[in-house]
């Protein structure tokens, strides 16, 4: 067996990443194979924290077009973040690894709040750790969470597993068929072609703590366990 290449990380979920071919609600075979997948890295001994989105359930920005309060349909936003986190944790025990969900928004009936000692704690203990409800802030997206609980937890990288794409294009390669793959691009390069990874707060988060991005694909059995062993998949973000 490989050595795993990181010791503690953070893998950014999307929420259509648990909806498969669906793209909305939460598909049972699709977060049973991921949660399968977390579950071999976990037996590696690498501390995992997990951030999921909430955009299968709800997007801040389709309530903020219907004319909602912006700050309004972020809160929902971040519910359905909760949502899914609970869905993870459930698919996680289930097949025994120890799970716990930290939320930026108290409702200690489902989950911790967040507290950033308690939560190194937990990934020392080798329980997997997800961060749910954002930042707890209107107008901060969940890459932004994943850059900040990032930063605080001291993770090596960040692994940001994509649903229908396998890295960083120059171009979105489902329009523009010459549309180049980077194996690698700094922070900086990826914020100046406008290459939309992820929103410049989380872009600067990443790259003033120096923590390293690995863009790659989910839909690939095994992807997650590949990138932390070491290999090579996507387009590794880092620098300026």
């Amino acid at each position: 067996m490989t050595a795993p290449r990181y010791k503690r990380i953070v893998l950014k979920l999307s929420g259509e990443a648990l909806s498969g071919d669906k793209g909305f609600g939460i598909d049972p075979k699709v977060i049973k194979a991921i949660a399968q997948e977390i579950k071999e890295v976990a037996e590696l001994g690498v501390e995992i924290a997990i951030v999921v989105g909430g955009g299968n359930i709800w997007r801040g920005k389709i309530g903020s077009e219907m004319g909602m309060d912006r700050a309004n349909a972020d809160y929902m936003g971040m519910l359905a973040t909760v949502m899914n986190s609970l869905a993870l944790q459930d698919s996680l025990e289930a097949i025994g690894i120890p799970t716990r969900v930290q939320t930026s928004i108290e409702m200690r009936q489902v989950a911790e709040p967040y507290i950033r000692r308690k939560a190194i704690r937990h990934l020392e203990k080798k329980r997997v750790v997800i961060f749910a409800a954002g930042t707890g802030n209107p107008y901060f997206s969940t890459d932004t969470t994943a850059a900040l609980r990032a930063a605080e937890i001291e993770a090596e990288v960040i692994l940001m597993a994509k649903n229908n794409v396998d890295g960083v294009y120059s171009a979105d390669p489902k329009i523009d068929k010459d549309a180049k793959k980077y194996d690698q691009i700094s922070y900086l390069d990826m914020l100046n072609e406008g290459l939309e990874v992820m929103d410049s707060t989380a872009s600067s988060l990443c790259m003033d703590n120096d923590i390293p991005l690995i863009v790659f694909s989910i839909k690939e059995p095994g992807n997650i366990k590949r990138v932390v062993q070491g290999e090579t998949l996507g387009t590794t973000i880092r620098g300026k």
